[in-house]
């Protein structure tokens, strides 16, 4: 492996003493080559370095982008069963769930390709002059869309490619016309580099601009990063204290700027009574099949289970505790998600309202899978304990009295990004007042499903209220991503040759715009 240096405007840079080592996320053994932490000034010029192309890339026509995203796309397809491999030693993840997550990858590229092409992602709306209306004339008046500007991106540690270097919150940014500074996670800081390797490839074949994309390693980095002018959006998947710190600090720059973090969430999993006198074990083998995938580390980790009492939902409590019991441990990404899962399991042990039923504790270097059972109480009371997620492989039941109960308990929950309902076909036509509930706290409602797993779509919502998401206007997958970084621009009464393609008369791009409140496409 050779050793990695900062991507700064097209150059490799490593002006800083202090080197970093990637680890083996199996052994704790330090793999070959470092890394060099960007010094206060790498960082600054990777910021400007993006700046600098800003101008010119948002210039580029839609196609032209698009073509940058598909050979991107080509880029990451063509890394070798090395990469592979080299993403396992970082990550611990097995071979066919990194190629899975690499398929995710270059497939989210591709499609905000289809997104440049269609052009409904800039919004084109024109109202055309009145000159005549009364009492007073009407300007010609015409809006689209246009990218925010830089935007920093952090990698995020449970997907080392579909949510970091160039994950969803990059491809959206680039397909908004924004350059991108990407924070790389100290977590697989090799798969970062070599990801990176391909981008500057891409970036190459399709003659983008210098500073298109940056990239800096180390820790302590980002709140300059943050902090630094140039910079105009963030995106952030991790927790939710990183989250949170990232908000404040962009909120507190003399130019406050827009943080779209995904950060907490325990999905809650609302199983009804006939669905569980019908296939209450089935419902406990899939759901247990839900939880310990991939160790637990998935943001859509279904964390709490909510039943109502019943001897079938304690004989379903008792069928998912045998299921989990019956897991194997796993090795989680590193140790320190290993550290904060055994931390989260601590809290859950030490409160007086929430009991173990596992077997097993959890012990050694890998992940046991842990099941415990709370108090309503907790909801009803506004305990901070159940609304941040334990990531890893472990969920809590919660059992209610009765449905006035059940709804008290939906109350208190927190904003997620997920919620799910398994009922019967009967039982679920008469859950709406449950579905509305629902629906004021997540981003996705799901029935008769499970969480882990998002599809990667025009319809797809991964977001939610806080602290699920910082915003729950957006979505940190599908294809609405890609508002995060755009705004709004107005023309009054420019002449035709001065308007954005898009907003021309004679429509060079052929994408449809709202005229007078009318769709149209192509010709005025």
């Amino acid at each position: 492996m050779s050793d990695g240096y900062n991507f700064i405007g097209g150059r490799r840079s490593g002006l800083g003493s202090v080197l970093l080592n990637s680890i083996d996320a199996h052994s704790g053994e330090r793999l070959p080559g470092f890394f060099h932490q960007a010094t206060d000034g790498e960082v600054d010029a990777a910021a400007q370095a993006a700046a600098m192309a800003y101008p010119t890339y948002r210039a580029l026509a839609p196609e032209h982008r698009a073509r940058f995203l598909e050979a991107i796309a080509d880029e990451l397809d063509a890394l070798g069963d090395d990469f592979i491999a080299l993403v396992g030693r970082e990550t611990a993840l097995p071979p066919a769930r990194i190629n899975g997550e690499r398929g995710r990858t270059s497939g989210q590229l591709r499609l905000f390709a289809q997104v440049l092409r269609r052009g409904d992602f800039l919004g084109a709306r024109i109202d055309r002059a009145l000159p005549q209306r009364q009492p007073l004339p009407r300007p010609d008046l015409r809006q689209y869309r246009l990218g925010l500007g830089p935007v920093a991106v952090f990698g995020a540690s449970n997907f080392p490619l579909a949510f970091s270097t160039a994950g969803g919150d990059t491809a959206a940014a680039l397909a908004a016309g924004c350059p991108v500074v990407v924070k790389a996670h100290g977590g697989h800081m090799a798969t970062a580099q070599q990801v990176a390797d391909a981008i500057e490839r891409a970036a190459l074949r399709t003659q983008m601009p210098a500073g298109v994309f940056n990239m800096i390693f180390g820790s302590g980095v980002g709140e300059r990063l943050v902090r630094h002018p140039a910079i105009q959006a963030v995106g952030f998947t991790g927790s939710l204290k990183g989250g949170r710190a990232l908000c404040d600090l962009a909120a507190a720059r003399a130019q406050p700027i827009p943080v779209f973090a995904e950060m907490s969430s325990i999905n809650p999993v609302l199983v009804l009574p006939e669905a569980l006198r019908q296939r209450g074990e089935i419902i406990a083998r899939e759901l247990s099949a839900s939880v310990v995938q991939g160790a637990g580390q998935f943001c859509t980790n279904p964390g709490l289970v909510i039943g109502l009492r019943s001897p079938a939902f304690s004989a379903f409590i008792e069928a998912l505790r045998l299921q989990l019991d019956d897991q194997p441990a796993q090795t989680m990404l590193n140790r320190g998600t290993l550290a904060s899962y055994a931390a989260g399991l601590c809290a859950l042990e030490a409160h007086p309202q929430v009991q173990r039923l596992s077997a097993a504790r959890q012990d050694g270097m890998q992940a046991s899978t842990q099941l415990f059972k709370a108090d309503v109480r907790l909801l009803l009371e506004g305990d901070e304990l159940l609304q941040e997620e334990v990531f890893g492989p472990a969920t809590v039941v919660v059992e209610v009295a009765d449905r006035e109960e059940l709804h008290r308990a939906l109350a208190g929950l927190r904003g997620q990004l997920t919620a799910t309902l398994i009922g019967e076909p009967d039982e679920l036509l008469k859950a709406g007042d449950l579905l509305a509930a629902l629906e004021e706290k997540v981003g996705r409602v799901l029935i008769n499903g499970y969480p882990t797993g998002v599809e990667v779509s025009d319809a797809m919502v991964h977001g939610g209220p806080y602290p699920a998401t910082s915003d729950a206007r957006g979505t940190s997958v599908g294809t609405l991503a890609i508002d995060r970084f755009l705004r709004p621009v107005c023309y009054q009464n420019l002449p035709d040759a001065l308007l954005p393609d898009a907003l021309k008369n004679a429509n060079p791009l052929g994408i449809n715009r709202l005229v007078d409140g009318v769709c149209s496409r192509g010709v005025l």
